[in-house]
């Protein structure tokens, strides 16, 4: 069974948040509630492979060890690089392998549920989680939440927590209960009726030569409506996921965070990835650029808070093109972003046209149009077909 995907998941569904009703509606938690469906939904997820399940079961063993060891002693340096390096282990030889073309330790959700994990050891470090908030139950819970397990939003820990730990009123559950029903309709239609329809448009459309090469201009048209194609269909397919993701947590008491804000709206590339997959962008923005930033202030490897934050941008989504997959188009993705975020950090900062007109009206649709080109570039990018429309030019 595949979430949010196949049929049976869905009639499953509907099963379980019956009782969630009930239980919300009459005042009672829902946190061991909805610990024992999501558990109850991934051994569906994994009932038809032992190999994922071992997988995720060491993962889980490994993490917890590596969290509450460094949880005996917050402040030692080895105890954090060690428990950070033990929770990335999995994802980084998964990852690795897949590049050789093998399967070693992956399972469904490797990513987010990393990412979680990952979190509550930086936020042990920090000391904005004690030893006394790591119970081994609302740790499962925050790391199996099934709506959030296998493509994210990303959750924060301590606002996981505090919904799962909250018993909202008859009214304010039938409130959250009616927003979620919602979200599932308008997910649904995304995912199921628009991603669809975008999908068989660019299925339609062949990447490659649409004329044997003769005629530039139609090849040319194929390329950037290609482009547009994938980009719509990237969009509308994960925004039908993330919006059906928030509306089942929200008719388990949790506020999951939204993941898009008309991204397509954004005035430059900055405020593209503070509308796309926002909670994968603040995840990076606030454990991989910040953290980054200030570790080269301190040292004082970067002169300049504008070079700075340029180094930081390149590596940040390096970072998470890596994250994607070590293959070259995930990489050429977050170089090419990184170079974006690092020219428009300059532009923002140190450019006088832009401080003059940035304000003015035809500035900002010109702004607005010039990124819209360069977000469908990024995803066509993305999907590797640039390399594979690189390849026949080069090949003819």
């Amino acid at each position: 069974m595949t979430l949010f995907a196949d049929p049976s998941f869905f009639v499953l569904l509907a099963a379980a948040l019956v009782p969630a009703a009930a239980l919300g509606l009459t005042g009672h938690s829902l946190r061991r509630y909805g610990l024992a469906v999501s558990l109850g939904f991934l051994a569906c997820v994994f009932a038809g492979n032992p190999a994922q399940l071992a997988g995720l079961m060491a993962f889980l063993v490994l993490a917890r060890v590596a969290v509450l060891w460094l949880a005996a002693s917050p402040g030692s340096k080895a105890r954090y690089g060690l428990a950070v390096a033990a929770s990335l282990a999995p994802l980084a030889v998964y990852k690795l392998a897949s590049a050789a073309g093998a399967d070693l330790w992956g399972f469904v959700g490797i990513s987010y549920v990393t990412f979680k994990a990952v979190q509550v050891v930086i936020e042990v470090r920090d000391g904005l989680i004690g030893a006394r908030d790591l119970g081994l139950e609302d740790w499962l819970y925050f790391l199996l939440f099934f709506p959030q397990f296998s493509s994210g939003p990303i959750d924060r820990s301590r606002r996981f927590a505090a919904d799962a730990h909250a018993t909202p009123s008859r009214d304010e559950y039938a409130g959250l209960l009616a927003r979620g029903i919602l979200l599932l309709l308008a997910g649904a239609a995304y995912k199921f009726v628009l991603a669809a329809w975008v999908h068989r448009g660019y299925a339609a459309s062949a990447w490659g030569s649409a004329s044997g090469g003769a005629d530039v201009v139609a090849e040319l048209w194929l390329q950037v409506r290609c482009a547009y194609q994938y980009g719509l269909y990237l969009f509308c397919d994960f925004q039908g996921y993330s919006l059906m993701a928030m509306g089942a947590s929200y008719c388990l008491g949790i506020r999951c965070p939204r993941n898009f804000r008309a991204p397509f709206a954004a005035a430059d590339i900055v405020d593209f990835w503070n509308r796309w997959h926002i909670t994968l962008s603040t995840w990076f923005r606030d454990f991989v650029f910040m953290r980054f930033t200030r570790w080269c202030m301190h040292r004082r490897l970067v002169h300049g808070r504008v070079r700075t934050a340029q180094v930081a941008f390149m590596v940040d989504m390096l970072v998470m093109g890596l994250w994607h997959g070590i293959a070259p188009c995930y990489i050429a993705y977050g170089v090419y972003h990184g170079l974006l975020l690092a020219a428009t950090e300059w532009m923002r900062k140190k450019s006088r046209f832009y401080r003059a007109h940035r304000h003015q009206v035809w500035f900002r649709v010109v702004l607005w149009f010039v990124t819209l080109q360069l977000v469908m570039f990024g995803f066509a990018i993305f999907s590797g077909q640039v390399g594979v429309a690189l390849g026949g030019v080069l090949n003819g």
